[in-house]
């Protein structure tokens, strides 16, 4: 990170997250071991389902390393349960590091997007500091290759600027569940809100 003169930059971040949200460390060293770590739980007590079990331990190590590639840092997925349902929801922290001398504007930054067609773009007040959020609709792709969309996919980003760099912490949640999109995303923003930045 490029350090400024007029702002310390933090070592760490803190993140609140509701009981029932499981974080995998994205590094290499500790990945497939908080994967197995999910696995194991999903699939505690179901001793005849070792091809389901695998295919998950595949398709999250697959995952993660794709985030882990794109500048990931951790990601987090809710197992929170509503009865007998599973609420899925994701959340990807990534650091986005800035090519810039000085840190880009907020507000250009959020213009940028805005001009890009990227949904509805906001410059939003978070107790960390200012920050551009995104909330956007994706098409979700159906079960079989080839076909058409079936249904949209919730999908909110927070770009949180790091103090004393040019670089941004990215949040990028994302749910299936578009009936209840604005409870979802409801949920998404007290989690941002809920972010600090630890020396």
């Amino acid at each position: 990170m490029n350090q400024t003169e007029e702002t310390a930059s933090p070592g760490d971040y803190r993140l609140l997250l509701p009981d029932g949200w499981f974080r995998i460390h994205l590094e290499p060293d500790q990945r497939d071991k908080a994967v197995d770590a999910l696995v194991e739980r999903q699939f505690h007590g179901i001793d005849n389902a070792p091809h389901l079990k695998e295919e998950l331990r595949r398709d999250l190590r697959r995952r993660a390393g794709k985030a882990y590639r794109s500048g990931g840092i951790e990601l987090y997925l809710s197992l929170q349960e509503v009865g007998p349902f599973t609420i899925p929801a994701s959340l990807l922290v990534t650091l986005a590091p800035l090519r810039h001398p000085e840190p880009l504007p907020l507000e250009a930054l959020a213009q940028r997007f805005a001009d890009e067609g990227e949904g509805s773009v906001t410059v939003e007040e978070l107790r960390s500091g200012p920050a551009v959020r995104i909330r956007r609709l994706m098409p979700q792709a159906g079960d079989e290759e080839g076909t058409e969309p079936t249904h949209n996919s919730l999908s909110v980003e927070y770009h949180l600027p790091v103090p004393g760099t040019t670089a941004f912490l990215l949040l990028t949640f994302a749910s299936p569940l578009e009936a209840i999109a604005d409870a979802m995303a409801g949920l998404f923003d007290a989690i941002a809100d809920s972010l600090t930045w630890t020396e």
